[in-house]
């Protein structure tokens, strides 16, 4: 309010003028078009917005739009029948000629009036009730609207104050939007699983099944007074369903296909179109003949777990819908093949689920709080954040990488399953040594030797003595740094070739010979110390013997190394076998060497603040 206040005092001290609408800017008229005309003329890559009522939008190209009124300069478009909002647009539009838009010569003025309406909203949508079942404004109730019309410098300031926050409310819509297709994707990865896991219908798993009823509407005798919950396929949106709004008698009950379903089935809707949508009752009930309702066996799977199924499953179901109305049925959803793990698994995966999924709820309901708190906070932060937000750096937010978002994935499946398998191609860079000749040695930079792989499952600096002339192209390519997994690429029998070890120190200038294959990380997926031990087990072992080649020599190359496949647990778990398995391996070599919220409640102070700042003392008569 500081700067706010400043220029008040300078340019308006006794108060500001208000002024209707209509006597500050210029109305636009739309376009006469249909929505059938705007369906066949739009394309993704149209020069020109048409927004229509409500959220629908498209875009198309100038010569596709008959009779066209096309916007230039920025505008406020007053959307006035359906949804009652105004949208402020900068680029050529149109628009449905049953909506208007303003506009002025001064952009800062246009942007000025779209947050005054914006903030007088409600006032809008009051004056649209009762206006019929489609709620709908005149044109006069925007036209004769007064509005506080401040000097210019003062409307600059503010719409300077709330541009920026509304980067705030950008910023928070995405990580939401980001949030939900994360959740989304670990679902997906969560619910693919190997092939020794059993797939099966889903009626291997459903003690029982059945559709509901409804009750004859001409008898009151089955609805008048009802205390049973009657659930409905509109009350089926993948969700918990724990309170209706439709009840039927016992009476309706007792004479009609309308049988009670016990707590925790999984409901599918099978018609038209919420066909393929699930929920779960909470709630003893009974439903509709729109509903297929499973009663899980507890034994061979949980019902959170195949509900989660299903709603993976849904574009595979509705992609089965038959008939003009799109409908399922119930031996098409009881076919429906899922992966049936054992129930521990089954566990596991329903609490991670069971948390992405109250992530996103509490992120549907909290965080448009959050993202209208944040709209209403923008005096409070203006010292702090504005300066900032016009270099580009108001907010910092971690936002998710490809890489992020797949170490993530991999954490969840190693929760769950105790660890992950990828190929070790996504996991190193290979790349063969040094080879020079003998007058090169015994001076110039530390060499791992073939013997030094060998012979060792950790590499430190001091175990490195031999030296060798490199070139600085040499040293760069080569070069040799902490995590580094080294492999014997060649020698007389492949039980001698594929033997690792690790190079634990960040060891400066020093490279490898060529007769080694060097695995450089690509992630952090591996702890150093534990490569030392898992490329030592039986299995790696017949893997490489598997894969050498042949010739005069046995040998090994980076791409078999690449293809082979390696179980990773959570670094957690691989902490606890590098403390285990140091211990036995300090124990042998004694014997035989000498051994990782933000609070609440911004609405009062959003308020406070947005009077404030749009609230101005009227000029006196």
């Amino acid at each position: 309010m500081n700067r706010v206040n400043e220029l008040i005092k300078e340019y308006c001290p006794d108060g500001v003028p208000f002024q209707k609408v209509k006597d500050v800017y210029t109305r636009v008229k739309g376009t006469p078009i249909t929505a059938g005309k705007m369906k066949e003329i739009a394309c993704d890559d149209g020069e020109i917005r048409i927004f229509a009522g409500g959220k629908t939008i498209i875009d198309a190209h100038e010569k596709d739009i008959p009779k066209a009124n096309i916007t230039r300069v920025p505008a406020v478009l007053v959307q006035s029948r359906g949804v009652i909002d105004v949208v402020y647009y900068d680029k050529p539009f149109t628009f449905k000629n049953e909506m208007w838009a303003y506009t002025s010569e001064d952009i800062v003025s246009v942007k000025f009036l779209y947050y005054v309406l914006k903030n007088s909203i409600q006032t809008f949508r009051d004056a649209a009730s009762g206006m019929g079942s489609l709620p709908q404004i005149s044109l006069k109730v925007t036209e004769e609207f007064m509005l506080p019309v401040p000097p210019l410098q003062v409307q600059r300031e503010i719409v300077h104050i709330l541009d920026s926050f509304t980067l705030l409310t950008a910023e928070l819509t995405a990580e939401l939007t980001a949030r939900k297709k994360q959740y989304n994707f670990y679902r997906d990865k969560l619910l693919t699983f190997e092939s020794d896991i059993p797939l099966l219908p889903i009626k291997e798993v459903v003690k029982k099944s059945c559709a509901g009823a409804t009750p004859a509407k001409g008898n009151p005798e089955y609805y008048e007074d009802g205390t049973i919950p009657w659930i409905r396929t509109q009350d089926v949106r993948f969700n918990e369903i724990t309170e209706v709004d439709s009840f039927i008698t016992e009476k309706a009950v007792e004479e009609t296909a309308a049988k009670w379903i016990p707590e925790n089935c999984v409901i599918v809707a099978i018609s038209g179109a919420t066909a393929g949508r699930c929920a779960i009752n909470k709630i003893k009930a009974t439903t509709n003949q729109h509903c297929l309702n499973m009663q899980i066996d507890n034994e061979k799977a949980l019902y959170k777990y195949v509900y989660y199924c299903i709603c993976s499953k849904q574009d595979e179901l509705i992609s089965k819908k038959q008939g003009a109305r799109g409908d399922l049925n119930s031996s098409l959803i009881l076919g429906t093949k899922i992966p049936v793990p054992k129930l521990e698994i089954q566990k596991k995966i329903v609490h991670v689920l069971d948390n992405f999924e109250s992530i996103c709820s509490d992120l549907n309901i909290g965080l448009p709080a959050e993202i209208e708190a944040r709209q209403k906070q923008y005096e409070y932060y203006r010292d702090l954040l504005l300066t900032f937000a016009e270099k580009g750096n108001t907010i910092l937010t971690d936002r998710q990488t490809d890489r992020q978002t797949e170490l993530s994935a991999i954490k969840l499946i190693q929760y769950v399953f105790g660890y992950v398998t990828l190929p070790m191609g996504s996991l190193f860079d290979f790349r063969n040594g040094l080879s020079k000749g003998k007058d090169f040695f015994g001076s110039g930079i530390p060499f791992i030797r073939y013997t030094d792989v060998y012979n060792n499952r950790f590499l430190k600096r001091e175990d490195i003595t031999a030296l060798v002339e490199c070139t600085p192209t040499e040293i760069e390519k080569l070069g040799v740094h902490r995590g580094d997994v080294f492999f014997t690429r060649t020698s007389e029998t492949a039980e001698d070739v594929g033997w690792s070890s690790v190079m634990l120190d960040d060891i400066g200038d020093c490279v490898f010979n060529g007769f080694a294959i060097k695995a450089t990380p690509k992630t952090n997926y591996l702890l150093p110390e534990y490569c030392a031990f898992c490329f030592a087990t039986e299995d790696f072992r017949k893997y490489v013997t598997s894969h050498c080649a042949f010739t005069t020599r046995a040998s090994l190359t980076g791409k078999a190394i690449a293809e082979y496949q390696l179980a990773i647990p959570s670094i957690k778990k691989q902490q606890e076998t590098v403390n285990v398995l140091n211990k036995f391996h300090s124990l042998c070599n004694d014997l035989s060497a000498g051994l990782p919220a933000e609070i609440e409640a911004r609405q009062k102070q959003y308020e406070y603040y947005r009077d404030k700042l749009l609230s101005f003392k009227k000029l006196p008569k």
